[in-house]
């Protein structure tokens, strides 16, 4: 028997499967605090065994050192009873004390030489190197210290050459007797011995080596370090020469090693020889001494990386089931966002998005039919009011029969300027509507004015001057050409400030009185009119460019005379009759007192 299918699947099951299946973040989460108390304990256990290393070569430097000062009191004791409390010039060189001398260089492998020295600075020596001028400075300043009562550790030093060079250091005590001064023993001690406990701990990337109370190097287990070399350029070295007599435990740190442009991060541990002032330090790159680490963090994350691409693909096959329908959605939304409303939505789901689907087919056939009867309402208003504009301008290109045409004209004209001047489409509309109305204030001139075919007076001038602000008066109330009105009121304005009706200057005046002047200049030049014969389009030009930065703006009569010379203006040639024509003479000016052509253009009513 089968079971009843649902009609539809609530997506709140789904989401909670997702939900479920994502329960192993938190075991992720779980698995990353395990590893980070883990790599902790590692990186602790590597401290510990750099601190185990370096306190151990610690005590063994300071055994040795306490064993040889052990020898040196034995022998100094031996030295006070062979003498009888006198070592002076004659029985320093008793034999009994150079045998004991000898003895003393040859119980042990690590003295490489041995002098005694009387309170006349004179004495015996044995041993297996000869001082050289280094040690000789060492002797002295040892024997100065012995005179005072006191032992003395010298620096360490170099001595031979080649293979036979040996790493040595003085060590001195004073020989007293019943408390006066018979001499001092000088031993200088072979380090060989504290080379080769270095070298038996440099392994695994470890890096042993002793440094002085100054950051000097004592010994290092490779030859990358010379004795005597300042390491305080290491930051591990530099805490130890800072902490000075205070340094009585082993510290570790993490630091850098700069080789040139390369750094590399450190693990160093340092541990105090007390009884010389030395430390004994032990440096490891972090990535050897935290391999453990790594390792097991490579191990942990790859586990944990498995378990989450395990989890991402069920996440991602469960979240696809639930997003690809709303996926569509979202397409579908933004085309009708963008305007286009023929996108339906095609899906097969039995949960609430699939009802949401239809709904919204429903929705967009909806939308799409309303937006088609706005455009078509849009459309019909666009063409009526450009109709409108139109019969306005033609109503008024009528009232005066020698301009006939004139607004057409301009307006063409003025696009074509603009058009070669590269500015944008909403300009244009607006300039197209502006050119067509420039002259809409003439409709408001009285007729004895407008249509007289002679000279007019200084005062009839003055009333034809008259339509820029009357033509922005009829149309300002009307809140939809509010961007329009400077072209109409201002296309009579001049660069150089000579225009009408406000005089202004330059940039004050706008880009579109600007253009519409250029185009109504070069329209009022090449039509007849009863005060003026046509001028032929290069004349008319020359004339336009001799007021190019005067009156009118030179780029756009650049513009113009590119529209020209590309053949683009196709000029018709508006003839008068006959008895029009001869009502003036050739360049005869509307405007009172013009002599040229170019001086007409200044008072000429166009």
């Amino acid at each position: 028997m089968k079971l009843p299918i649902p009609d539809r699947i609530p997506v709140l099951y789904v989401i909670l499967s997702v939900l479920v299946l994502i329960a192993v973040v938190p075991m992720y989460f779980y698995s990353t605090q395990v590893e980070a108390i883990n790599r902790e304990r590692l990186k602790t256990n590597e401290m510990l065994l750099q601190n185990t290393v370096t306190r151990s070569l610690a005590d063994d430097i300071s055994q040795h050192q306490e064993t040889l000062r052990m020898m040196l009191a034995n022998l100094s004791s031996a030295i006070q009873v062979a003498s009888g409390g006198d070592v002076g010039a004659k029985n320093v060189e008793a034999p009994e004390l150079r045998a004991l001398l000898e003895n003393f260089v040859s119980s042990s492998r690590d003295i490489a030489y041995a002098t005694l020295l009387n309170s006349d600075a004179k004495g015996i020596s044995a041993g297996r190197i000869d001082p050289d001028a280094f040690l000789q400075r060492e002797l002295e300043r040892a024997y100065a210290a012995a005179r005072e009562g006191r032992a003395y550790n010298g620096q360490t030093l170099v001595v031979g050459n080649g293979k036979s060079a040996r790493t040595v250091m003085l060590v001195s005590t004073p020989v007293m007797y019943g408390g006066r001064f018979l001499g001092m023993i000088g031993s200088v001690v072979d380090l060989q011995f504290l080379i080769r406990r270095l070298q038996e701990v440099s392994s695994g990337g470890l890096t042993p080596y002793v440094v002085d109370s100054q950051g000097r190097l004592v010994a290092a287990a490779i030859p990358d370090y010379a004795t005597g070399q300042d390491m305080k350029n290491l930051e591990i070295v530099r805490n130890f020469v800072d902490q000075g007599n205070k340094a009585q435990l082993a510290a570790t740190k993490e630091f850098e090693v700069r080789n040139g442009k390369n750094r590399t991060a450190m693990l160093g541990t340092y541990s105090p020889v007390t009884a010389l002032d030395w430390a004994v330090v032990v440096q490891k790159p972090q990535r050897e001494a935290y391999r453990g680490i790594y390792e097991m963090q490579h191990t942990a994350r790859l586990l944990a990386f498995l378990a989450v691409l395990v989890s991402i693909a069920l996440s991602i096959y469960a979240a696809r089931r639930i997003t690809n329908p709303l996926q569509v959605l979202t397409q579908s939304s933004r085309a009708i966002a963008r305007g286009d409303f023929s996108q339906r939505v095609h899906l097969k789901s039995r949960t609430e998005i699939g009802e949401l689907a239809e709904t919204f087919n429903v929705m967009s056939e909806e939308l799409e039919q309303f937006v088609l009867d706005l455009r078509r309402a849009a459309e019909e208003n666009r063409a009526l009011f450009l109709g409108s504009i139109q019969m306005l301008a033609g109503a008024v290109d009528e009232k005066d029969p020698y301009t006939r045409g004139h607004s057409d004209r301009v307006t063409r004209y003025s696009m074509m300027i603009a058009r070669e001047m590269g500015l944008d489409e909403g300009f244009l509309e607006t300039l197209r509507i502006s050119a067509q109305l420039h002259d809409v204030g003439k409709i408001g001139i009285e007729d004895r004015v407008l249509k007289k075919p002679g000279t007019l007076t200084p005062e009839e001038f003055e009333i034809m001057k008259t339509h820029t602000t009357k033509g922005a008066n009829i149309l300002r109330p009307v809140k939809q050409l509010q961007e329009m009105l400077p072209g109409i009121e201002l296309h009579h304005e001049s660069l150089d400030g000579r225009g009408y009706p406000y005089g202004l200057k330059d940039e004050q005046i706008p880009r579109l009185a600007r253009i519409i002047a250029v185009a109504d200049t070069f329209d009022a030049l090449t039509t007849n009119r009863p005060y003026q014969q046509a001028h032929d389009p290069m004349d008319a030009l020359r004339i336009i460019h001799s007021l190019a930065g005067k009156r009118l703006d030179p780029g756009a009569v650049a513009a113009l005379t590119t529209v020209y010379e590309r053949g683009e203006i196709r000029m018709q040639r508006i003839t008068m009759a006959a008895s029009a024509a001869s009502a003036a003479t050739p360049g005869e000016s509307r405007g009172p007192g013009t002599k040229d052509a170019a001086a007409a253009v200044e008072t000429t009513r166009f």
